[in-house]
C-alpha cells in the first residue's frame, strides 16, 4: 500500500509487469523443468573466456574503463563494432550511425523518449515480444496489431493499417521472431522499407536472434533496403555471447542516434565500459564466429527434439517449425486454456509461458510459448512428456 497522498503516474495504469518475470517467481521449485524463459544455454556462456578478457581489458586500459565513459560508447568497442557490422551487413554505417545500448531492449525505450507522445500509434506484430510491448505501454502508446501468417507480417494488412492509423513506429522482429520463431519472408522485407519511406514512419527492426540459424539461408535485414533512413536496426550480443552483459546496439540516421544519446544520458549515462571492453576484445580476437559455430549444433538438436515431441501431442495441436532462434509457438485445439493449465503444469514440474500475454489484443488463450535452448535433451523429453499427458487429460 502506498503512503497516504502518494499516487502512481497515470502511465502505469494497467501495467502489471512482465508475465515472464512473474513466472520466474514460481521456478524456485527444486527440479522444475523450465521452457518459460528465453535464456541461452548455460553451456553456451563463455565464462572462462570472459574472465580472461575482463582481466586483460582492466590491465591494459583499466583507468579509462573504470572512469565515466562517453554516452556514445567506449572508443575501442565502437571501432570493433563498426568492423563487425561492415563485415556482416551490407548497409552503410559510420561511427555517427551507431549507439551502444544496455541490451537492445533499451533501444525501444530511447526511441519512445525521442519520437512518441502519449496516444501515438505504434504497429506491432500479433503476437510479439511482451517485454517491449510493456515498454510501449508505459509510454502510453496505442498498440495496433498487424495480421501475420507463417511468413510474417502480411503486407496488405500492414499497408491498410498504416493508412488507417498513421503510426509513429512499426516494431518488428524479422528473424526467428519472439514468441513464434517465424521468419519474415525475403520478398516482404524490401516493401516494408519502402512503405516506411512512403508513409513517413520509423520501422524499428529488432534482430537479436539472426545468428542463431540452424537451417536455411541468411536473409538480408530490412535495414539493407533502407535508402531514406526510415529503418532503425537493433542488434544484440545477448543471445550470442551473454545476456547478463547487457550489450546491444542501434544503427540509425545520425540525427536519430544523437537524439537517442541525449535520452540515454538520463537512463544510464552510458553502457558499462567493462562490458564494451570485453566484447571489443571478443570481436578483435575473432572469437565470435567460432563460438557461434560451436553452439549451433547443440541448439539444433534441442529444437529438433522438441519438435519431435510435439508430433505426439493431441490431434489438432499446431506449432511453428523455426529454422533458428530460441522458441516454438504452440496452438492447442480451441477450448484449451494454457493459462488455466499452467498451475497444474508447474505442480508436475514443468513451466511454459501462456501465449495470450504476447498478443496486444489479448485472447488466444489456447496458445503457449516454449523455449528449448536452456534445457538438456533429457529435460526436453521428460518435460514434453509431462505436458503431453497433462494436455491430453485436459482435452478429454
Amino acid at each position: 500500500m502506498l503512503p497516504s497522498g502518494v499516487t502512481y503516474a497515470e502511465r502505469f495504469n494497467g501495467i502489471s509487469g512482465s508475465a515472464i518475470r512473474a513466472i520466474f517467481k514460481v521456478l524456485t521449485k527444486p527440479g522444475i523443468i523450465s521452457f518459460a524463459g528465453g535464456n541461452p544455454s548455460n553451456d553456451a556462456l563463455p565464462n572462462e573466456v570472459c574472465a580472461e578478457l575482463s582481466r586483460e581489458a582492466l590491465l591494459s586500459d583499466g583507468k579509462r574503463i573504470l572512469q565515466y565513459g562517453a554516452t556514445e560508447g567506449y572508443p575501442p568497442f565502437l571501432e570493433s563494432l563498426l568492423a563487425y557490422l561492415r563485415q556482416n551487413y551490407r548497409f552503410p554505417v559510420e561511427k555517427e550511425n551507431v549507439l551502444p545500448l544496455s541490451g537492445s531492449t533499451q533501444g525501444i525505450d530511447l526511441l519512445c523518449k525521442a519520437f512518441t507522445n502519449p496516444g501515438d500509434t505504434v504497429l506491432v506484430e500479433s503476437p510479439t515480444f511482451l517485454g517491449n510491448m510493456q515498454t510501449l505501454r508505459i509510454y502510453q502508446q496505442h498498440l495496433v496489431p498487424v495480421e501475420s501468417d507463417e511468413q510474417g507480417v502480411l503486407l496488405g494488412a500492414l499497408e491498410n493499417t498504416v493508412k488507417q492509423t498513421h503510426p509513429k513506429l512499426l516494431y518488428i522482429i524479422p528473424t526467428f521472431q519472439n514468441p513464434t520463431g517465424r521468419t519474415l519472408a525475403s520478398e516482404r522485407r524490401e516493401p516494408i522499407a519502402r512503405m516506411a519511406e512512403k508513409y513517413g514512419f520509423l520501422a524499428v527492426e529488432d534482430d537479436p536472434y539472426r545468428d542463431l540459424r540452424y537451417a536455411g539461408a541468411f536473409l538480408p535485414p530490412i535495414k539493407e533496403y533502407d535508402h531514406s533512413d526510415h529503418v532503425v536496426y537493433m542488434g544484440s550480443f545477448s543471445k550470442i555471447i551473454s545476456p547478463g552483459m547487457r550489450l546491444g546496439y542501434m544503427v540509425a540516421n545520425a540525427d536519430i542516434i544523437a537524439k537517442c544519446a541525449i535520452g540515454k544520458q538520463s537512463s544510464d549515462l552510458h553502457t558499462s565500459n567493462l562490458t564494451q571492453a570485453m566484447v571489443d576484445l571478443y570481436l578483435r580476437r575473432g572469437l565470435l564466429a567460432p563460438h557461434i559455430a560451436e553452439i549451433l549444433p547443440g541448439y539444433r538438436d534441442k529444437l529438433n527434439a522438441m519438435l519431435s515431441e510435439l508430433e505426439t501431442f493431441p490431434e489438432g495441436t499446431r506449432y511453428t517449425r523455426p529454422e533458428g532462434g530460441l522458441f516454438i509457438f504452440v496452438a492447442m485445439p480451441e477450448g484449451f486454456n494454457a493459462g488455466d493449465v499452467f498451475k497444474d503444469a508447474v505442480e508436475r514440474g514443468v513451466a511454459y509461458v501462456p501465449g495470450t500475454s504476447f498478443y496486444p489484443e489479448g485472447g488466444h488463450e489456447n496458445t503457449l510459448r516454449l523455449n528449448f535452448s536452456n534445457s538438456t535433451l533429457a529435460q526436453i523429453h521428460t518435460g514434453m512428456g509431462i505436458l503431453r499427458e497433462l494436455f491430453t487429460s485436459k482435452l478429454s
